[in-house]
């Protein structure tokens, strides 16, 4: 084989290997690839596999624990879903997502997803109360929480705070979405996720 049909095959695999990536990109602008999950307790519990479409089709449903494999931007839409509003509508929740997501990167000129994460992991709450009884009487106790309930309970007061900033007010849902998901990466406490956070720490260390 000549050296020109090397060069010529080398090219055409490159070629094709970029065609493959972007035909994996989160809604066709995302590369999910260079987002770095900066929270090590929480490597295990984000997936960040590429889809084009975030919609497994509730192929983890039935699976203990599999929500973890879920990409992480279908998680959100999905806990946008769990209100009265929006129940079901899963398109209409998909482009509020997508635009919320030109928000953020205009605004920070960050890819949107790698903001997700870092504002789960500042609106994740890292401990939590509960009740023991002893006696007959309910006494709190301070506890650490799991990595998979931080998720969830930052996907919660995320979801809460964009329903309640958008919720019969001027401004658009995905609006909202994109500067609850800005402050609580940065980390603000003037983000909805953020104080609740603060305010279940508190509660908790109180408790020790």
């Amino acid at each position: 084989m000549s050296a020109e049909e090397i060069a010529a095959e080398n090219v055409e695999a490159q070629v094709s290997e970029e065609e493959t990536k972007n035909t994996n990109l989160l809604f066709n602008k995302w590369d999910l690839s260079e987002v770095k999950i900066n929270d090590p307790g929480l490597v295990r519990y984000v997936s960040v596999d590429s889809l084009i479409v975030p919609h497994s089709c509730g192929r983890k449903q039935k699976q203990q624990f599999a929500k973890s494999e879920m990409l992480i931007v279908e998680r959100l839409i999905n806990r946008l879903m769990q209100n009265e509003a929006n129940t079901g509508k899963k398109e209409l929740t998909t482009r509020i997502v997508k635009d919320a997501f030109d928000i953020v990167n205009q605004k920070t000129k960050r890819n949107p997803v790698e903001v997700l994460i870092d504002a789960i992991g500042n609106a994740g709450p890292r401990e939590e109360t509960v009740r023991l009884k002893y006696g007959g009487i309910n006494v709190p106790k301070s506890v650490d929480t799991a990595p998979q309930r931080r998720i969830d309970s930052a996907l919660y007061f995320i979801a809460r705070g964009v329903y309640q900033a958008s919720h019969k007010k001027k401004r658009s849902a995905a609006a909202c979405l994109a500067d609850e998901l800005i402050a609580a990466a940065a980390g603000d406490s003037r983000s909805f996720a953020v104080a609740k956070k603060e305010e279940r720490e508190r509660v908790a260390k109180s408790a020790r």
